[in-house]
């Protein structure tokens, strides 16, 4: 018991509780709904209520890719570490982040381009990898998008929250205007971070589960 006197599941059902009443008549489908909520509890930004952006059955593909133990890529360490492997491994989905790989930091210091450049890459060449996680790093997200339009990966889902002043929002917008039919769950504007990319892969492997 902590010093509230309640069980961890105890406190995360009343903080549903809390962000249902507060968000009041929202208009999203329950189980958009359902990754919207994670999001405002991870953050306690209830701004992401109006800001969260799902591409047309981003939910329905993220939940067959995860059933069919897609590969799950992240950005960053904190991301990869914030993500759930226990609800995710009877479904055998691998969760990585190359991002602080030795091969990884030496070929973006020969080529002088950022090491979430690279990660990309490198991520992009195991075809398994099929769920793109991006909760900080603008770089990243444009480097995806190019991957995409080279046709050298079709992700059945991307996750773009990256977070900051440069690039962040541009590359969300980038993501929403992409001619390519690749599912997405982002936000508008500049906020995001690691903490709420985890947040909705957490919702959609909840969601995966059998009832």
């Amino acid at each position: 018991m902590d010093s509230l006197g309640m069980k961890p599941e105890e406190i995360e059902a009343e903080s549903f509780r809390i962000i249902d009443s507060e968000a009041g008549e929202h208009g999203w489908p329950e189980a958009e709904w359902r990754v919207v909520r994670r999001a405002v509890h991870t953050s306690a930004d209830f701004e992401y209520v109006s800001t969260m952006v799902f591409s047309e059955g981003a939910v329905e593909r993220a939940i067959t890719a995860i059933r069919n133990g897609a590969g799950i890529v992240t950005d960053t360490n904190m991301a990869l570490s914030g993500i759930g492997k226990a609800r995710l491994a009877p479904f055998g989905c691998t969760v990585s982040c190359h991002v602080a790989d030795t091969d990884v930091a030496d070929q973006a210091k020969q080529e002088g381009i950022t090491r979430s450049i690279v990660a990309m890459r490198k991520a992009s060449a195991d075809a398994n990898n099929r769920i793109f996680v991006i909760g900080n790093a603008p770089t990243a997200l444009f480097e995806l998008l190019r991957l995409i339009r080279a046709g050298q990966v079709r992700p059945d889902l991307i996750i773009g929250l990256p977070v900051g002043f440069v690039g962040a929002d541009e590359s969300k917008n980038a993501l929403r205007a992409m001619d390519a039919p690749v599912p997405f769950i982002t936000n508008r504007g500049r906020k995001g971070g690691s903490n709420v990319a985890a947040a909705v892969v957490n919702a959609l492997a909840i969601l995966a589960a059998p009832e």
